[in-house]
């Protein structure tokens, strides 16, 4: 041992211990170890916990640990994640057993193969038993001391009767946990759109809801491609910024505010947050973009609006012309209409100033004949001819002399 090193341990008085992320679920804790030093590369190690033997992994660079011992301990972490605004506490989960061997690191694939059988018989039996569940993944325990089965499904599902099947057709211990879409993405998910590793799968812990509010804030797009993730749900980074962007949001005015811009007073049109900048239509009718800084809230005037477009029905540059549309168009259209109306009131009213059809001066009505044509009315003319004191058989009279 470096003497250096070996000077911390004796006189740092505290326990030594390692931060290693363990199972499907990427679980982290500290484990109590006695070793001098920590490699400087990726390394695999066997610790001990409560369910058996897991392999897991060292989290943290070689500058993370000083003679063997983690340089963020317990109490840092626990700070850390409560100023982060999550739930996650970290605590010691077990103890240190050994650097991982090449036959520990090949018995952890034989079990990974072995898994999948498991998987698709699980599934068979729980579909033959009537569950409504998912099978997602099956984990080990080195050594074979039993079997965690991690299953998705829309409700609670009793699968005590389940349990006691896997455990005869795989003759070990049987363990159930269900799951939800995001901690599906974690176990089965790979490389996010980004390029880089999912989150959920790399370091984040608690996996908190996310909103469509923080996605309308940071200005996303709301393509399916590019809001979702792997799971189906809106992706987990746009929490991490929200804090800032919901900061940055309270130093812009908000949209259709009026504001006094160096050019004059206007409307805000749109806001960016990040580069803390408001688009502003001018009252001429200009849109300019203006930092925050030069923006200050307008006097209370109105607004100078443009003026209205007319529809020809309603321009009073043709009010005094009859057109369909104008007013007076409509009281020529009642004045027309009413005098008909009353000619024939007074026709149907005045009956007594009509002449007969067969009164002298007056042409009979179409299509009758007129009554000096009919006998009766040549023999009416003949009587009314005939002088007084005449001969009734005279029919030869003057009509000269008739009256």
């Amino acid at each position: 041992m470096p003497e250096s090193i070996a000077t911390i341990s004796a006189t740092s008085g505290a326990k030594k211990q390692m931060y290693v992320r363990i199972g499907r679920m990427h679980k982290t804790g500290y484990f109590d170890h006695s070793e001098s030093e920590i490699p400087k590369i990726d390394t695999s190690v066997i610790v001990k916990t409560q369910k058996g033997l897991q392999l897991g992994s060292i989290v943290g660079t070689s500058t993370s640990y000083s003679g063997g011992k983690c340089n963020c301990s317990c109490g840092k972490a626990n700070d850390y994640y409560e100023a982060s605004d999550t739930t996650t506490r970290v605590e010691t989960l077990g103890k240190f057993v050994r650097f991982a061997t090449p036959e520990d690191l090949r018995e952890e694939a034989h079990l990974k193969n072995m898994a999948k059988d498991e998987i698709r018989t699980s599934q068979r039996i729980a579909k033959g038993m009537g569950l409504s569940m998912k099978i997602v993944d099956a984990e080990h325990i080195i050594g074979g001391e039993r079997i965690i089965f991690y299953f998705m499904a829309e409700s609670r599902v009793d699968f005590r009767e389940l349990v006691k099947k896997l455990s005869y057709e795989f003759q070990t211990r049987i363990e159930m946990h269900q799951v939800g879409a995001r901690d599906e993405a974690r176990i089965v998910g790979d490389i996010a759109s980004c390029g880089q590793e999912q989150c959920c799968k790399r370091f984040l812990k608690d996996l908190n809801p996310v909103t469509m509010r923080m996605a309308k804030t940071q200005k996303a797009s709301l393509a399916k491609d590019r809001l979702l993730g792997m799971c189906g749900r809106i992706k987990c980074c746009f929490r991490f910024e929200d804090k800032t962007y919901t900061e940055l949001q309270k130093s812009l005015p908000r949209n259709n505010s009026r504001v006094m811009t160096p050019d004059g007073p206007g409307k805000v049109l749109e806001t960016q947050a990040l580069t803390q900048l408001a688009i502003v239509l001018l009252d001429n009718g200009e849109r300019v973009p203006w930092g925050v800084e030069h923006l200050s809230p307008a006097p209370d005037l109105p607004a100078v609006a443009a003026p209205p477009v007319l529809s020809p029905s309603r321009d009073p540059s043709r009010a005094g012309n009859p057109t369909r549309g104008g007013q007076t168009d409509r009281t020529d259209r009642g004045d027309r209409s009413s005098a008909p109306s009353r000619g024939r009131r007074q026709a149907r009213g005045g009956r007594s100033d009509r002449k007969a059809p067969g009164h002298r001066g007056d042409s009979a009505p179409q299509g009758t004949r007129p009554s000096g044509t009919t006998r009766e009315g040549k023999a009416q003319r003949d009587s009314d001819s005939q002088p007084l004191g005449g001969s009734p058989g005279d029919v030869s009279g003057d009509p000269q002399g008739s009256p």
